[in-house]
């Protein structure tokens, strides 16, 4: 998803990618009762690990979706770790459960619907995950023109995976369970500058106040809508270097 962006940040910043645990070319480990092994917190330990393997003790994170509240939460758990923050098409996951009316549910229903008990969604999903997750990334005011046919080959070929299946529903049962409670532990908020970033055409927009949640969990917001609707970084992506070029360049000396 970052061909368009990594390149260019990567001429300034060695640039590291990772699939989300669960996701991808990732391990998917076997979960339990409480879904700990894909809460947020341990997706953030994976990066924060990876990070020490490579040499990086603090560093700067630009991050979508599920990505952003894995960084979100590594942000609260490693404040020391994370210089800088941006987000791509989210608010923060217990607020926007929160403040979630239907036409929100109509739109992400899949934020209710993963999280049902196994087997339900997985053995859905499996039966036909070419037609759910082309479905699912199509769904937008842009359908599925923002992704390079590689892109659409690498989802799908990863997701028809039963065990990737079944870490993207943990994943969700994750974030509506243990997640929360973990939000709700926190004691503080957010200290490192966060640049929140959201499509124009998204469900973000359509029933958010973006900015007013950041703000609920982080002392230093600032953020504007970008033109597009979820998958910015394929959709737009020079929208999304003019953003964060300037945002990381101002921080990045923090590095040193």
């Amino acid at each position: 998803m970052w061909h368009a962006v990594a390149p260019e940040l990567a001429k300034t910043y060695q640039v590291i990618c990772p699939d989300l645990r669960g996701y991808g070319r990732s391990l998917k480990p076997p979960t339990d009762d409480t879904h700990t092994p894909y809460s947020k917190r341990a997706m953030a330990g994976d990066i924060l690990m990876l990070m020490d393997h490579l040499g990086h003790e603090r560093f700067l994170v630009g991050a979508h979706d599920r990505g952003g509240r894995v960084a979100h939460r590594m942000a609260a758990d490693h404040p020391e770790c994370v210089i800088a923050l941006s987000t791509l098409d989210i608010a923060p996951t217990r607020e926007m459960y929160r403040e979630a009316d239907s036409g929100f549910a109509h739109t992400y229903w899949h934020w209710y619907w993963l999280t049902l008990p196994r087997p339900f969604p997985e053995r859905l999903n499996g039966a036909d995950p070419a037609f759910y997750r082309f479905h699912k990334c199509g769904a937008g005011k842009a359908g599925l023109t923002p992704f390079v046919q590689q892109a659409l080959d690498e989802y799908l070929e990863c997701f028809s995976a039963p065990e990737a299946i079944h870490g993207a529903c943990e994943d969700y049962r994750a974030a509506a369970t243990i997640d929360i409670s973990h939000d709700d532990a926190d004691t503080s908020l957010l200290p490192m500058p966060l640049l929140a970033l959201w499509g124009i055409d998204g469900a973000i927009e359509a029933h958010f106040d973006c900015l007013k949640l950041w703000r609920e969990r982080a002392t230093n917001v600032q953020g504007h809508a970008l033109p597009g609707g979820h998958y910015l970084a394929e959709q737009h992506p020079e929208e999304v270097l003019a953003a964060w070029t300037p945002f990381f360049a101002e921080h990045a000396a923090k590095l040193g």
